[in-house]
């Protein structure tokens, strides 16, 4: 009798070859439904979920500059949106939208002072005065740490830092840039970006796909391997559609990561300047979660930890180390049973009295 098992696996594996090639990819785009609730120059406004409910907790989700908005809802099972909705919340996320070269003279203050507190105050009054939580990625949470400390009067639950760098030293990966600073400032990092009037996406690329450059490397392997696995494949294609569509950094933003952050180290002491005056982490007055991964190597987890002798105005403040890639920390196929559940058990806490 002939043996025709194989077959399912061969059929699986032309489809995934046809879709990989000449095809829309192995599996369609299926986001999170949202509904647009606001537009305004780089702080577009959605609300995930097909249903509004008035009495659902507002969580605010924070991306970072030069980076999808996509980052919180990758793909069904990848998605921090959907787990945060599913919980019973009202997630929200604030999109930035694209930089161009009229953006150049945006910087931090743009978004501490600006885009963030407009938000979560609208976030706000849309649930009757309720505060929100943040939830902020990589510089998202820095983002979200530098608005709760600058402005306290604003409705902020609490914060979570996710992938937050805030040691540079602790990085190996920008050891040869902070080298290189120390003789030459920062002119060669930062000249051709004020010419340019920001970092153009195709250098951001580049760059996050360089901070994996196994993985770039191994590519054709990995697909010849995984061929007849759809959700390997789909979580690979999902990944590379969010390299594609990063945006650039304005001039003024890169400026300041570069001077302050990079060869500053500024965080580290617990410091920021914005403009005329110096923001405080000391001045965050919420519960503060801090995850960092074991494995990431654009934020290592000492560098995330880094921020919790820092909060000492802060009622609560917890650190996690769990393992996973910079994006996997929020996207990756872990998630779901390390950052996600220590977000799940930091949203159902109290918050302590000062």
């Amino acid at each position: 009798m002939l043996d025709f098992t194989w077959r399912p696996r061969l059929n699986t594996m032309a489809r995934n070859a046809w879709g990989l090639t000449f095809g829309e990819g192995v599996e369609p785009v299926e986001p999170t439904p949202a509904e647009h609730m606001h537009s305004g120059p780089h702080r577009d406004l959605y609300r995930f979920g097909a249903e509004r409910r008035q009495d659902a907790r507002p969580v605010l989700l924070v991306p970072p500059l030069a980076v999808a908005a996509t980052c919180f809802d990758l793909r069904p099972g990848q998605s921090m949106a959907s787990h945060v909705l599913d919980r019973g919340h009202a997630p929200y996320l604030v999109d930035y939208g694209t930089m161009t070269a009229a953006d150049r003279r945006m910087g931090f203050e743009s978004w501490v002072d600006d885009i963030l507190p407009e938000t979560i105050e609208r976030i706000s009054a849309l649930h009757d005065g309720a505060p929100v939580d943040l939830v902020g990625w990589s510089l998202g949470g820095t983002l979200s740490l530098l608005t709760a400390a600058a402005h306290a009067d604003l409705p902020i639950r609490s914060v979570t830092a996710v992938g937050t760098p805030i040691d540079y030293t602790r990085i190996p990966a920008i050891a040869p840039l902070r080298a290189v600073g120390r003789v030459t400032s920062e002119r060669p990092l930062t000249a051709a970006t004020w010419a340019l009037g920001g970092l153009p996406a195709s250098v951001v690329q580049v760059s996050y796909r360089a901070t994996a450059l196994q993985r770039e490397l191994l590519r054709p392997w990995f697909i010849a391997r995984n061929l007849h696995d759809t959700e390997s494949l789909a979580r690979m294609e999902s990944i590379d559609r969010f390299m594609a569509a990063m945006p650039g950094y304005p001039a003024r933003f890169f400026h300041q990561l570069c001077t302050q952050l990079i060869l500053g180290n500024a965080l580290a002491a617990g410091q920021f300047r914005l403009g005329d005056r110096t923001v405080d982490l000391a001045e965050v007055d919420v519960p503060v979660l801090a995850v960092g991964g074991t494995t990431d190597v654009i934020a290592p987890a000492d560098a995330v930890e880094a921020l919790v002798p820092l909060l000492t105005g802060s009622p609560s403040v917890r650190f996690e180390a769990v393992p996973g890639s910079h994006l996997g920390l929020v996207a990756g196929p872990g998630a779901r049973n390390t950052t996600w559940q220590f977000l799940d058990e930091f949203l159902g806490e109290p918050v302590p009295a000062i």
